[in-house]
Parts: structure tokens; sequence; C-alpha cells
């Protein structure tokens, strides 16, 4: 009622100035009032935004005696915020689903090259000057079956079964303290987080599907034995940082850091995102996503991700 109020008001204000003003102060007068619209609108609270965006890569060969093999690959993304800011309290949330895969014309197997889902949550009161008290929520997992891929003694292309969704899936909650200059500039300490890590405890049973041997404590990323739960409490870090590089293109840094306190607190998890956006008008754009995981109880050694394309985007 406040919008309509506010609205009709400013719409019989302009009847009666309009038969006075010129038209440069009647323009001045209308960009004015919608900055008056917006501004209520934001005060109340929640604002939202969001992309949903088609990676696509595509190559072909015909007599090419160089070599290659025709391909194709697509990711489908979500990016979604809903942020809510009043008086001394915040609280930022924002969804990440990315699904891609890769079909080569030879292979026997379509590929994934993106499978994440992934949710975060903080919510802050403020202490003194920019700095928050929070408490965090961050849950990660993937949507489809992940497989090993090799060969058998005939040459010929097999996979076995890894992961699925939930399996793993990552919790990581607790209470800390939060800074944020804007919404391009966050960082959150948690001293006190815990992190679960489930799994299914088919993989933690028996034989290891992938080794074909026993199943070893710790093996299937840090669950013991007949296990589907994985706890630690330990220290948590983030960061988030949106910078312009230059005209139309954007990079958005996520860095996530985990030492837990009740086993190997000097093995730091490192979870590091970099998405470039190089925007050639309101619907495409060139994308170039990267991440690096570090994760002992997952791989002894780094992970790596990149995908490069031209992407479709569409803004809601």
């Amino acid at each position: 009622m406040k919008k309509i109020a506010l609205l009709l008001f400013i719409l019989a204000n302009f009847t009666f100035v309009q038969a006075q003003n010129t038209e440069k102060e009647l323009i001045q007068n209308t960009e004015k009032a919608v900055q008056k619209i917006n501004d209520t609108i934001e005060g109340e609270g929640w604002k939202t935004k969001g992309t949903v965006s088609l990676l696509l890569n595509q190559s072909s060969f015909n007599n090419w005696i160089a070599g290659g093999e025709d391909s194709f690959s697509g990711t489908l993304g979500i990016n979604y915020d809903f942020n809510y800011k009043k008086d001394d309290v915040t609280w930022d949330n924002k969804i990440l689903a990315y699904y891609g895969l890769l079909q080569t014309k030879n292979a026997d197997f379509s590929k994934k090259t993106d499978d994440r889902l992934e949710f975060n949550s903080i919510v802050g009161k403020r202490a003194f000057g920019q700095w928050y008290y929070s408490y965090f929520l961050n849950f990660r997992t993937q949507f489809s079956t992940g497989f090993i891929y090799g060969k058998d003694e005939n040459g010929k292309e097999i996979r076995t079964e890894n992961t699925k969704f939930m399996s793993p899936g990552y919790l990581t909650t607790g209470p800390g303290i939060y800074w944020t200059k804007d919404d391009n500039l966050k960082i959150n300490f948690a001293p006190l987080t815990s992190k679960f890590t489930f799994v299914d405890n088919a993989y933690t049973t028996g034989i290891d599907q992938r080794t074909g041997l026993l199943y070893v404590d710790g093996d299937y990323f840090g669950v013991d034995e007949n296990k589907s739960v994985r706890y630690e409490l330990g220290f948590y870090a983030s960061v988030y940082y949106k910078l312009a590089i230059m005209t139309n293109v954007t990079a958005e840094n996520t860095l996530n850091l985990y030492s837990n306190y009740l086993e190997d607190p000097q093995n730091v998890d490192i979870n590091y995102s970099l998405n470039i956006v190089m925007k050639v008008n309101k619907f495409l754009s060139a994308n170039l996503s990267f991440q690096a995981i570090y994760d002992d109880n997952a791989f002894r050694g780094l992970q790596t991700r990149e995908v490069f394309g031209l992407g479709i985007n569409f803004g809601f």
C-alpha cells in the first residue's frame, strides 16, 4: 500500500508540475521519482538477482591431416542471489547450480565437464563499524553419478562408479565474525566450525568399488568403514571479491579455507573459484570458469577444472 500511495502521489504531483515546468525539468523530476520508488522498494529489505547461462563448445574435423575428433559440450548454469539488509541485520544467500556434458564422436560414453550444486548462506548482525557477528552455512554436492574411466584388456573404454548425489555431500556451518565493505568484498572468519561429510555407506562397506580391494578406514573421502558420515571441528575462513577488470569484463573470486582441529590441522582444505565474464551484449558473453580444490581426504593432490566458451545468458 505504501508503494501504491507513493506512486499515486507522484503521478498527481506530475499532473500539476507538468503545466509549469519545462521539458528538461520534467525529465529531471521523472528521474528523481523513479529513484525514490526504487529506494522505497530496496528499503523493504530483500534484493534478488540471478542469471541462467548456457556455455557451448564445439569442434569439427573433415579430412584434417593433423588429426582430431569431433566433439560437442554444453554447460547449463544458474547463479542466483537473494539478500536481505535492514538496519543492522544482513542475510546473504547464493545458489550455484552447474551441469555440463562432453560428447566426442568415437567415445562410448558422454563425460561430465561440470557437476555442481552449492548453497551459501550467512546472516550477520552489526557489531561495530563494518564488522558483524555472523553465522554461516555452506552445502555442496553433485547432481549425478561420477565415474573413473579406463580401458579393459581389449582396449575398450570402461568406467567405474565413483561418486553420486550426496556421495559426497558436504555441510559446513558455524558462528563467526564477518566484514564487508560492499556487495563486492566480503570476508568471514569462523573459529568453531562443524563440517559434515556424507557418503553412501555402500562405498565404505566390504570391497572398494574403485580398487576391488577390502575397504580401509578413510579411503573414501575420509569416512570410516561401514560409516556414512564424517564429523570435523575446525577453523573456517572465506573471501568473496568481485572486480571489474575493464569495461564489460568482470572477475568473481571465491576462496574457502578449512583446518580440522581434530586431525592433521596443518592440512588446510582449499577451495578456490574464479569466474570471468566478458560481456558482448545483453545475452552473449565469453565465460571462463576455473576451480582448484585441495582436500587430502578426497584426493592427495590438487584438483583443477577449467571451462571456457561462448555463453548465452538470461537475467532474472
